[in-house]
């Protein structure tokens, strides 16, 4: 497709030049202090809008084709999406009691959820459940399964959604909601086709990389058996995150900026034109006037396509926005559209919308507030730049809406959401790696050079200020994980050649500060508290490699699951230690927490574990692979206890029969424990075994292989 019409395009800048030809490339804005969203509002709301819109993306325009004329080249530069691109690429009953709806008669007295970052916010997924049923989102399918008993495990109902289902909730009141990923023809979109060559149009086909549409099914779930679509909407953008409070669903959307197809990006190439330079110069003048022309001829509705439902009766019909709800930034960050939309399931019939020009990178939750966080954004790389993240706070107080509160901005950027947490006082904490800019000799661009810190963050007068912050941690090395406890306390990893754990003391919001630091070989990535003072973590485990001969060290190399004891704050101690597998070793629960299944009732962790190995031939071949969920008792006091597995290899074949793609992953990627049972979940099927003897499968179910086009 013509890359041309779907970059994300840059510079949402307050102050906008005027954008004439021949003077220049404008001059970036610098990182904004005080930071702050504008609605925009009145009667002539809409006209203000629409003329931001275009302002800002003729400005966005002139800055890139300025460079390009001023390198002399054909080549347009977009650093806020990354790579250089070439300007012209364009989830005992009885099955009556499954039927009828009912959890049964009995349940397991204690199962785990989704692991989520805060208590009362629930996060969505591809797998839900409530003790006696899964949920399970494969394909383009809606797989519920009857789970409890376990040795009756059965799927029981489906529900094809439109579009590439990306994750859902479930509710205490029988609702799932389902977001898919689908393609849309908007205005400024051309025709998209897929690498086969074949229109993506409503099905799954290109998978939901190419979509342009988030589309929101609510599904009544009550009757397992006949589950039926409640309500629909289908918003313009791409699927960023969500949260649930209670009955509340807030779900984030990022657009992409369209610039008009008709645009060029590039002057028309003739003899001698990039061997002139002042012929070369007049030619991206002309470019600029005729390209400002198209943006300032389009309507708000082609910058603004609306999203639209469907009523009872099954028609589509629009949803009009509201230009009031709608907030620009004075701070740089790439142009586009955030929309957070409310859908409240006690009436889910009604869908509030309030939108930022910009962008999103993350977002986190309380069950009071909503923060999203935006990088500033240098149009061109420079020797003495370093990262920026902008917050926009929002309120969740009301069921039917969000409110926005005040903005603010730290050093550095996210790696994560658990770089982020709101503490009971009201105080947000981040925990950043600052990227800076320096020279470099030889290099024009200069090199990156990092620190790390955590900021405490306060609000006051409509305005999110620093009000305190540690000293520099690791210099040179970046975060991997994080994880905030409590109001009191933070623990942070960083990375380069050894993992340091450093815990932060958070009970003076003015003066955090760092009373202890661990060295120890390899990083984590995720942390999780088990208890008041110990912490169970997922990482890599890797040596000192510094004078290992070439090529061998990086084998020593495995997934490493540790326990740290952080109850002595001045001096923490890794005090277990379980490697997994080998250098070939992957599991999901590294960069997905909701992989990390960790059941306290029990003291038990799985995880889902994939590894390959080359056969003696040299040649890769099943016998060498493994898809299962690894189970290991986690005591703070006697350590780590391998368990067993749960092996799916043989789903694995099954589903792979059907063809392996990038939007199918048939190795095991989640689990539920219930009681003494254990549920390995993947794309394929879900498989169920005892605690007991995890390799003698009890029951299983295998999902279907048809997926319709």
């Amino acid at each position: 497709m013509e890359t041309t019409r779907y970059r994300w395009f840059s510079a949402a800048l307050a102050a906008v030049a005027t954008a004439g030809c021949g003077n220049g490339i404008p001059t970036p804005e610098p990182v904004q202090n005080r930071v702050a969203l504008e609605a925009f509002s009145g009667p002539n709301a809409c006209k203000d809008l629409e003329a931001y819109i275009e302002d800002t993306a003729v400005l966005d325009m002139r800055t890139q084709l300025e460079q390009a004329k001023e390198n002399g080249s054909s080549y347009v530069w977009s650093f806020g999406g990354g790579a250089p691109m070439a300007a012209d690429r364009g989830m005992n009953a009885t099955a009556s009691e499954a039927a009828s709806g009912g959890k049964g008669s009995s349940a397991p007295s204690a199962y785990t959820t989704t692991n989520t970052q805060v208590a009362g916010v629930d996060e969505a997924d591809f797998v839900k459940n409530d003790g006696t049923r899964i949920f399970v989102l494969s394909g383009d399918t809606l797989y519920i399964n009857q789970s409890w008993p376990a040795a009756a495990l059965a799927t029981v109902g489906t529900l094809k959604i439109d579009g590439w289902p990306r994750e859902m909730f479930l509710d205490e009141q029988n609702h799932v909601v389902v977001f898919s990923t689908l393609w849309n023809q908007y205005p400024l979109v051309g025709d998209v086709q897929s690498l086969m060559g074949r229109p993506c149009g409503m099905g799954i086909y290109c998978g939901y990389y190419y979509g342009n549409t988030v589309k929101v099914t609510v599904v009544d779930v009550s009757v397992p058996s006949t589950p039926q679509v409640a309500q629909q909407y289908f918003l313009p953008g791409e699927y960023t995150n969500s949260r649930r409070v209670g009955a509340s669903v807030r779900l984030v959307v990022s657009d992409s900026f369209r610039f008009p197809p008709a645009m060029k990006w590039y002057p028309e190439y003739s003899d001698g034109l990039y061997s002139d330079k002042n012929l070369l110069s007049k030619a991206f003048d002309a470019l600029i006037t005729q390209n400002e022309k198209l943006i300032r001829a389009q309507a708000l509705s082609d910058w603004l396509p609306t999203g639209k439902t469907t009523l009872a009766d099954g028609t589509t019909v629009d949803l009009a926005y509201d230009c009031t709800q709608f907030h620009k930034t004075n701070a740089p960050t790439r142009l586009g559209l955030v929309t957070v939309a409310t859908l409240n399931l006690d009436n889910p019939t009604q869908l509030k919308q309030t939108s930022i020009i910009g962008e999103a990178n993350e977002i986190y939750a309380s069950t009071k507030s909503l923060y999203v966080a935006s990088q500033h954004w240098w149009w061109w790389p420079e020797v003495g730049q370093a990262d920026t993240t902008y917050l926009h706070k929002f309120d969740l107080t009301d069921p039917n809406d969000v409110l926005y509160v005040a903005s603010g901005k730290v050093d550095g950027h996210i790696v994560d959401q658990f770089s982020m947490d709101e503490d009971s006082r009201g105080y947000f904490r981040v925990a950043s790696t600052i990227g800076t800019r320096v020279a470099e000799v030889g290099n024009s661009w200069g090199r990156i050079q990092t620190t790390n810190r955590v900021f405490v963050v306060g609000e006051a007068s409509g305005a999110l200020d620093v009000v305190g912050q540690t000293e520099e941690l690791a210099p040179g090395e970046r975060i991997t994980g994080s994880r905030f406890v409590g109001d009191d306390k933070a623990f942070v990893v960083s990375f380069r050649q050894t993992d340091p754990l450093f815990s932060i003391d958070l009970s003076d919001p003015a003066n955090p500060k760092k009373v202890g630091e661990l060295k120890v070989p390899g990083f984590s990535t995720y942390l999780h508290p088990i208890d008041a003072g110990h912490l169970l973590t997922i990482g890599t485990y890797q040596p000192d490699c510094t004078n290992a001969p070439n090529g061998s060290c990086w084998q020593s190399r495995a997934l490493q699951l540790a326990i740290f004891d952080v109850s002595d704050m001045t001096n923490p101690r890794q005090t277990f230690v379980q490697l997994v597998g080998t250098a070939y070793s992957w599991s999901e629960a590294q960069n997905e927490h909701k992989a990390f299944n960790y059941f306290p009732e029990k003291k038990l962790l799985a995880i889902p574990f994939y590894d390959w190995s080359y056969s003696s031939t040299g040649y890769w071949a099943w016998s060498n692979f493994t898809s299962d969920l690894r189970v290991y008792g986690i005591d703070a006091a006697t350590g780590i206890t391998p368990k067993g597995a749960v092996s799916m290899n043989d789903m694995y074949e099954y589903m792979n029969d059907y063809g392996w793609t990038y939007y199918w992953a048939p190795m095991v990627r989640r689990s539920v424990m219930a009681d003494d049972f254990v549920y390995a979940i993947s794309d394929a099927g879900i498989r169920v075994a005892n605690i007991a003897d995890l390799s003698v499968p009890l029951a299983d179910v295998r999902f279907s292989k048809t997926v319709e086009q």
